[in-house]
C-alpha cells in the first residue's frame, strides 16, 4: 500500500474472491459491490461518480455509449477478464480511457476446463449422470451409455494462443495427434508438437476432436457454422471454451440432433447466462456454466492482476497488462 493508491478512488463491479477484496479495501479507496448487485448501464455510471479507476467484469457491456457517459474522472478500467469483446476499445482510445486485462494467469484453468469439455462430451457424461440421478440406471449392458476413446485420436485446435497451447500441451498426454490453426505460425518452441494448417477447410476433416480456443473477434464471429461442420468427421467431438458466439448455435444444433456430430462440450453461450434452451434437451451436449477460470488460484491471480494495473496506473509505473 501507498499514499498514491489509498487516496485513488475505485468502484468494482462485482464482488471479487474475498483475498482479492480483502486486499482491495486496505490499498485502494474502495468502492465495492458488497451484493453484488447487477448494474444497468446507469447504475455503472453513478456509481463511477468521483471515481479514478473502474474494476469491471465481462457481465458489463462498456459500449460506446457508456464509455461516453462515464464521468470524466475515471481513467482506467481494469477488466477481470482475458477477453475484451465486451469493450468497445476504439471508443476507450478515443476518450483516452486506460485499459488493462488479466492474460497468462487462467491458462492453466482454462485448458483443464477444456480438456474436461472434450472428455466429458465423448464419454457421454452430463448424460450419464441425469440417468444415475433420475434412477434410471439398471444392469450394466455391454451397449450401454457408449462414449469415444480420446486417446490416440486427432485434435484440431482452433487460436493457438495461451490457452491452445494448454489443450495441446495435455492433449499430449493422451497420445493425441495434435493441429492447431492460427493467424499465424507459432515458432516451433511454442507449439507443443502441433502441426500448424493454414487453411482451416483443410484441417477440418483429419479432426475427430476439434477444440475452439480462439478470441472473439468479427473473424472468428459463427466460426464454427454448417459449412465448416459438414468439413468435419462424421461423429466428431467439439468443445467451446472460447466465447459463444464463436458458434453458430443453429449449425451445431442441428449437427447434434442429426448424429453429424457424436458430442459438443460447451462453457460459454451466446447471450450467457441465457442459452438456447434446445441445448438442455439434447442428450450429447455437456453444458458448464461458463467455469473455464473458476479455481480458488486462478480467479485470485485474475483479481491481484486488476488490482496490480490499477496500482501501476496510480504510481505512474508500467502495466503488467495494458490492453489500450
Amino acid at each position: 500500500m501507498s499514499d498514491s493508491t489509498k487516496s485513488f478512488t475505485v468502484m468494482a463491479t462485482r464482488l471479487m474472491p474475498e483475498a482479492v477484496e480483502t486486499r482491495f479495501r486496505a490499498e485502494f479507496d474502495a468502492r465495492p459491490n458488497d451484493d453484488d448487485t447487477t448494474l444497468d448501464r446507469e447504475a455503472l455510471i453513478a456509481r463511477a461518480e468521483g471515481c479514478r479507476g473502474i474494476i469491471g467484469c465481462s457481465t458489463e457491456k462498456f459500449d460506446a455509449e457508456t464509455i461516453a457517459g462515464l464521468p470524466s474522472s475515471v481513467e482506467i478500467l481494469s477488466t477481470f477478464s482475458v477477453g475484451c469483446d465486451h469493450i468497445d476499445l476504439e471508443a476507450a482510445k478515443a476518450r483516452g480511457l486506460v485499459v488493462t486485462n488479466t492474460p497468462d494467469v487462467l491458462t492453466d484453468a482454462t485448458a483443464d476446463t477444456t480438456i474436461l469439455c472434450l472428455l466429458g462430451a465423448a464419454r457421454m457424461a452430463q448424460n450419464a449422470e441425469a440417468v444415475l440421478r433420475r434412477g434410471e440406471w439398471g444392469r450394466w449392458s455391454p451397449r450401454g451409455m457408449l462414449g469415444t476413446d480420446m486417446t490416440g485420436k486427432r485434435l484440431g485446435i482452433v487460436g493457438m494462443g495461451r490457452i491452445g497451447q494448454g489443450v495441446a500441451r495435455r492433449a499430449r498426454g493422451f497420445g493425441m495427434e495434435v493441429m492447431y490453426h492460427n493467424r499465424r505460425e507459432l515458432p516451433a518452441d511454442r507449439t507443443e508438437g502441433a502441426t500448424f494448417m493454414a487453411d482451416s477447410m483443410a484441417m477440418l476433416p483429419r479432426c475427430d476432436f476439434l477444440a475452439l480456443t480462439c478470441p472473439l473477434t468479427p473473424e472468428t464471429h459463427h466460426w464454427l457454422n454448417a459449412e465448416r461442420i459438414a468439413r468435419l468427421p462424421d461423429g466428431a467431438v467439439v468443445a467451446n471454451t472460447a466465447r459463444g458466439p464463436v458458434v453458430e448455435d443453429d449449425a451445431l444444433i442441428a449437427a447434434l440432433e442429426s448424429g453429424k456430430l457424436a458430442a459438443a462440450g460447451l462453457d460459454v453461450f451466446t447471450g450467457e447466462p441465457k442459452l438456447d434452451p434446445r441445448y438442455l434437451d439434447l442428450p450429447n451436449a455437456f453444458l458448464l456454466p461458463h467455469i473455464g477460470s473458476a479455481t480458488v488460484e486462478t480467479r485470485n491471480a485474475m483479481g491481484f492482476r486488476c488490482l496490480d494495473n490499477m496500482a501501476a496506473h496510480a504510481a505512474g509505473a508500467d502495466y503488467p497488462s495494458r490492453v489500450v
